[in-house]
């Protein structure tokens, strides 16, 4: 069954600062889109604002899933609507297992799917395997000592166990070297089906090599600035932003 996320003129901001300044972009499940641009653009604001993160105040316009909207639910509510966060920075959970933090998250967001305990073991165990982390770290606590890459690594390994109808990746790649990037991208592949939409948030193109998205969109000071395919990406990377900024600085002369 496909799904729609719809992001509809989108204003918010943090501490009373609009970041967000009429963003609106629709992903459908089978897409993938990277979301990219300098710092400061509003990227991550965009991310944790659809989330529900609640110092992100959203000033106008909505955010809907399949027509309903999520705007006034709490974070574990819009989870159960379907909604991913792959955070930029994972943080430590201290007291909590691996493993025990995704067999909770999965009965919580997949009551109608309920799976033995040997079954979801081994489904874990999988997933460990296509990212390349070793099976100790189930009974680990929750990023409490991973590394960078252990915790981006982690974060993929709860999207495979999950599966959403929409996940919003940030900066899955920064901090990654090129083993655990081609590791990561392989884990994100894995989940990709026409059962999920991506949007994935980067700086760079270089994970836009093993995770093919079919279009990119470019944020400039709070709004979506271009779009197009993949090929935008690979303009970013030998052209830069200036070019797209430079644009954006002209139309507010």
């Amino acid at each position: 069954m496909a799904h729609t996320l719809e992001i509809i003129d989108l204003h918010a901001g943090i501490e009373g600062k609009e970041i967000l300044k009429g963003v609106s972009l629709t992903v459908d499940t089978g897409e993938i889109h990277a979301i990219m641009g300098p710092n400061g653009s509003g990227k991550s604001t965009l991310a944790y604002t659809m989330m529900g993160h609640p110092k992100y105040k959203v000033i106008s316009g909505d955010i809907k899933i399949d027509g309903e909207s999520v705007i006034g639910l709490p974070p574990d509510q819009r989870a159960l609507r379907g909604l991913f966060l792959g955070f930029q920075y994972p943080l430590e959970i201290p007291g909590v297992s691996l493993s025990n933090f995704l067999r909770i998250s999965y009965n919580a967001v997949r009551k109608d799917q309920p799976m033995l305990v040997r079954d979801f073991r081994k489904l874990v165990e999988d997933k460990f395997e296509v990212v390349g982390m070793e099976r100790s770290f189930a009974t680990r606590y929750l990023n409490e000592g991973f590394s960078g890459g252990e915790k981006k690594k982690a974060e993929v390994v709860q999207l495979s166990v999950l599966r959403p109808k929409f996940a919003v990746l940030d900066e899955t790649d920064s901090g990654l070297d090129i083993d655990a990037l081609k590791l990561v991208s392989d884990g994100i592949n894995s989940v990709k089906s026409s059962e999920i939409g991506i949007m994935l948030i980067t700086h760079y193109q270089r994970i836009l090599r093993y995770v093919k998205p079919q279009f990119v969109h470019v944020f400039v000071k709070g709004k979506v600035a271009v779009s197009g395919g993949p090929e935008l990406a690979t303009k970013l990377e030998e052209q830069g932003y200036s070019w797209i900024t430079g644009a954006e600085d002209e139309k507010l002369d």
